[in-house]
């Protein structure tokens, strides 16, 4: 079993200035998260199998899968979700077709806030990945709110987000979409991405939502906000909760499905949502300066505008671990041992306080 949690990716002030600058919110408090700790089932407690097919047993835009509950299909290994799309004659509500695969809903539902999903996607034409919210409100059978009897609102009305799709578009040119009913079906509020090997190279998907925009970025950059100057129910439903999925589709608007298609995996490192809390004077100061990655392994690196004089790293006995008079944004953990911190930060006369989580 891998040791979460674990983390590679060192995120430079530089990269992540390019990206803010499209983002009107910073969201830093974690506040929902899976991390795929250990090997197995699922948690249950944070995820739902969605398997009933709501048009008649089937999906709809013409998919070719079954959506099972079986380990086959989703499991949790090495500190990694996998999601399995294989070919194989399967029978589910009477109907039988010639492809397995899961859809997962979180059983967290937020209004604003970021999502990063950290993954490798599948291969082979005619596999449908995605990442994606759809409203908590949808009349969708078998969808985890719906049967909670949150469903009131039927597609697009409820609004959904594609953080990612890969398959709509060339191979490794990925893609995000708003569906409202002003633009459902034949989407015009869409963008796409070219990547490098989207099947052997892992990359940070994520969706900063906030009351005015919805920006997606890839690896912490950003390529497309939808901001539409009039927001009404027709191009804004998106200020009542939304809900995560993650599944792998076959065939449908992806295409064709490879003749020598036997199996692959969409595999996910971890899931994050952060929002804010309602925030005081001295809160609205300390949201000027973000901590980027933390929990961490590795780098931390303070984003900010503001002037730092000191910075003083605390154990949670109020042991002093590090004090530095000097303006370093970026500090090495890496010989820290596993465990909570505070990161007090100087800046003029004010004291900003972050709680750090490290592990090695």
């Amino acid at each position: 079993m891998k040791t979460k949690y674990k983390f590679t990716i060192i995120i430079f002030l530089i990269t992540f200035q390019v990206s803010s600058q499209e983002l009107d919110v910073i969201y830093t408090e974690l506040v929902w998260s899976d991390e795929f700790n250990g090997d197995g089932n699922i948690d249950a407690t944070k995820w739902h199998h969605q398997t009933k097919g709501p048009n008649g047993g089937r999906w709809f835009n013409g998919e070719l899968q079954h959506y099972t509950n079986r380990t086959n299909n989703s499991y949790v290994i090495n500190g990694n979700l996998n999601i399995v799309a294989k070919k194989e004659t399967f029978t589910q509500d009477g109907i039988t077709l010639d492809y397995t695969s899961a859809r997962l809903n979180s059983k967290f539902a937020f209004t604003y806030g970021r999502v990063d999903v950290r993954a490798k996607l599948p291969f082979g034409n005619g596999t449908w990945p995605a990442i994606w919210t759809l409203g908590k409100n949808i009349t969708e059978q078998g969808a985890y709110w719906q049967e909670q009897g949150f469903g009131t609102t039927g597609w697009p009305a409820c609004g959904e987000i594609d953080i990612m799709e890969h398959g709509l578009h060339a191979t490794n040119d990925v893609s995000c979409a708003l569906h409202t009913p002003s633009s459902s079906g034949n989407t015009m509020n869409t963008s796409t991405k070219t990547l490098s090997n989207v099947a052997e190279n892992f990359h940070v998907y994520s969706m900063n939502w906030s009351p005015n925009q919805i920006t997606f970025l890839i690896d912490d950059v950003a390529y497309y906000t939808y901001n539409p100057s009039i927001k009404n129910s027709s191009t804004w439903p998106f200020d009542l909760d939304q809900f995560l999925l993650l599944n792998i589709a076959m065939g449908g608007f992806s295409g064709t499905i490879d003749a020598d298609f036997s199996e692959s995996k969409m595999v996910i490192d971890y899931v994050r949502i952060y929002q804010n809390s309602t925030l005081s004077v001295d809160d609205v100061f300390a949201e000027k300066f973000s901590i980027y990655s933390n929990p961490t392994s590795g780098f931390i690196t303070i984003y900010t505008n503001e002037n730092i004089d000191k910075v003083a790293l605390y154990s949670t006995l109020g042991q002093l671990i590090l004090n530095r008079n000097n303006t370093t944004k970026q500090i090495n953990t890496k010989h820290l041992k596993s465990g909570i911190y505070i990161l007090k930060i100087y800046s003029g006369n004010k004291t900003v306080t972050k709680k750090i989580i490290i592990s090695q």
